[in-house]
């Protein structure tokens, strides 16, 4: 895994620690998804002003954000592309593991610790969406 990128470090510095700790362990949970799914590397950057994970080569995947506001400073947000199924798989597979907001966004207390397994398997299945299986 490479080093995080000046302005993802920028935009983070700003969280509160257990926003960042728990930003740490997700993008770890991340990479390690794509390379169980073996899509080539990942393109790290910021999306609408959150950190974001999507596959480098195109039509593999979805993009992955993910954020924290110190307006609701005790929880953190995972999103997705809203035109996509993720939510509704997510809402089937894990329906307490997140409070789920419409068809784009997933929220945990920043404990996270109970959310790492189905982060884990959403990143898998955000970052492999569009890959056909043969």
């Amino acid at each position: 895994m490479s080093p995080i990128s000046r302005d993802i470090a920028e935009k983070t510095a700003s969280w509160s620690i257990p926003a960042r700790d728990l930003f740490c362990r997700i993008r770890e949970t991340v990479h390690d998804a794509a390379s169980r799914a073996e899509i080539g590397p990942l393109t790290e950057t910021l999306k609408w002003g959150q950190p974001s994970w999507l596959p480098t080569k195109p039509r593999i995947g979805s993009t992955l954000r993910c954020g924290w506001d110190p307006d609701t400073p005790e929880q953190f947000s995972l999103y997705v592309h809203c035109q996509t199924t993720l939510i509704e798989t997510m809402k089937t597979l894990y329906p307490n593991a997140f409070e789920y907001d419409g068809n784009r966004a997933m929220r945990m207390p920043l404990d996270g610790q109970r959310s790492l397994h189905a982060i884990d398997h959403c990143a898998f299945l955000t970052l492999t969406y569009h890959r056909k299986i043969a």
